[in-house]
């Protein structure tokens, strides 16, 4: 047990810092329980005195450090890093920009004879350190992984570099009903003819606040999804040309106004709702008895769904995670109104080009594509400043009700469950 740990009954042993027997472990715990608490950590000091000069302190302390000294650093560095305008008019100065978190590959440099040459590049640790921490700490939302093609951007301001939101770029959905109708897509096409590698969707768009609130900034970072940068990397990642993006609303129909920040927004087409179905989310303990219990009684699911690999290392069936859930739910004969909701997401998409659809069902060749619009930077930005931004910051002033929050939530990290609940249950959603 390390000297961050709290108690426990379960005895772990750092390899870091400061280790304790299993002999001094059980007196730890031994303490804790006769002190009759479970939310106290052991804390070792050195102070002067003593015979030699210093002495040592063993006690057990109540507030909450982080065991990583380093990922204080990095949220604190992130923080720092927000765009929070001085005037209500700063939005008009803003030049917005995607940093790739993985930026390892080829880069061009000049050598001193004046000619370019590649080189390798490292990947970069602090990139996804800071996306992952801005993600977790400015989305009600849980951070889940996304299985397959990952495209994950910092979005920052490139005149004063802080930080305006985040987005990711994944696997498109194989079934969405409303929208592949629209297409006039056939799902043997999409799978066997590999065109669903064509499209993607934007699994997250988180603004920071108080661009989101203020600017409407959820909109600027949808534009941003369609970006030359976005194709550009799909393209070099993956080998496929990117035609359409696709995402889907937060709330859906059971928003009080029903709209969502795609609606109305250029370039974006709603093509209607989710079946409204989808699953709750197991306690981890659960989806480990599930787990056993398809290897037990079910072993060739079991192997397809958690064990084979394709060649390129990813999972052997899509979406195995909720298809082994469906499965065994139908399995146990369990009730669907008691594992699914009623909540239906807004779908929309985005084609990039006036063919799209030709081209998606394979009727046409990439080099006969058309491009539908101007995908810039530049052009993005100010469509949205123009035509969105200046709107719901002047309607904001007239009524008095410019936001100045972050809401940045790392406070989380030092909250007790019941102490999170009270404090912002309300606010999820928000």
């Amino acid at each position: 047990m390390s000297a961050e740990t709290t108690s426990s009954t379960d005895v772990s042993i750092s390899t870091k810092g400061i280790s304790l027997t299993d002999v001094a472990a059980e007196k730890v715990l031994a303490l804790l329980i006769q002190e009759g608490r479970d939310d106290l950590s052991l804390r070792v000091a050195v102070q002067p005195g003593g015979c030699s000069g210093l002495r040592y302190q063993l006690y057990f302390g109540e507030e909450v450090q982080l065991v990583d000294p380093n990922q204080q650093k990095v949220v604190d560095e992130v923080k720092a890093s927000i765009w929070i305008p001085q005037s209500a008019d700063d939005y008009l100065n803003l030049k917005p920009v995607l940093e790739y978190t993985d930026d390892s590959g080829k880069d061009m440099q000049i050598g001193i004879d004046g000619k370019e040459f590649e080189v390798e590049k490292k990947r970069s640790k602090d990139l996804p350190e800071r996306w992952n921490t801005v993600r977790n700490f400015i989305s009600t939302m849980k951070n889940n992984s996304n299985i397959g093609r990952n495209l994950n951007f910092l979005v920052k301001d490139q005149v004063t570099g802080k930080y305006l939101g985040v987005i990711c770029i994944s696997s498109d959905f194989l079934d969405l009903t409303p929208r592949d109708e629209v297409i006039g897509w056939e799902r043997e096409l999409k799978t066997q003819g590999s065109m669903i590698n064509h499209t993607a969707i934007g699994s997250t768009i988180v603004p920071f606040q108080p661009l989101g609130y203020n600017y409407v900034g959820g909109k600027l970072l949808a534009l941003l999804c369609l970006s030359d940068e976005v194709q550009r990397l799909w393209k070099k990642q993956y080998g496929d040309v990117l035609v359409g993006v696709t995402t889907t609303s937060l709330y859906g129909r059971t928003k009080a106004d029903g709209l969502s920040q795609y609606d109305n927004l250029d370039h974006w087409q709603k093509m209607g709702f989710t079946a409204g179905s989808v699953s709750f989310e197991p306690s981890r303990e659960t989806r480990y008895d599930i787990i056993n219990w398809l290897k037990k009684n079910h072993t060739r699911k079991y192997f397809e769904w958690y064990v084979a690999k394709k060649p390129s290392g990813q999972p052997y069936k899509r979406d195995h995670k909720n298809r082994s859930l469906g499965f065994t739910y139908s399995k146990l004969g369990i009730p669907k109104e008691l594992i699914r909701t009623d909540h239906a997401r807004g779908i929309y998409f985005s084609p990039l080009y006036d063919n799209s659809y030709e081209f998606l069902r394979g009727e046409i060749k990439e080099d006969q594509l058309v491009k539908s619009f101007d995908t810039s930077y530049e052009a993005l930005a100010e469509l949205w400043k123009t035509k969105y931004a200046s709107k719901r910051i002047r309607s904001l002033k007239e009524q008095n009700r410019v936001s100045t929050e972050t809401l940045f939530y790392d406070d989380l990290i030092f909250l007790s469950w019941e102490e999170a609940k009270e404090k912002y249950l309300s606010q999820v959603g928000r």
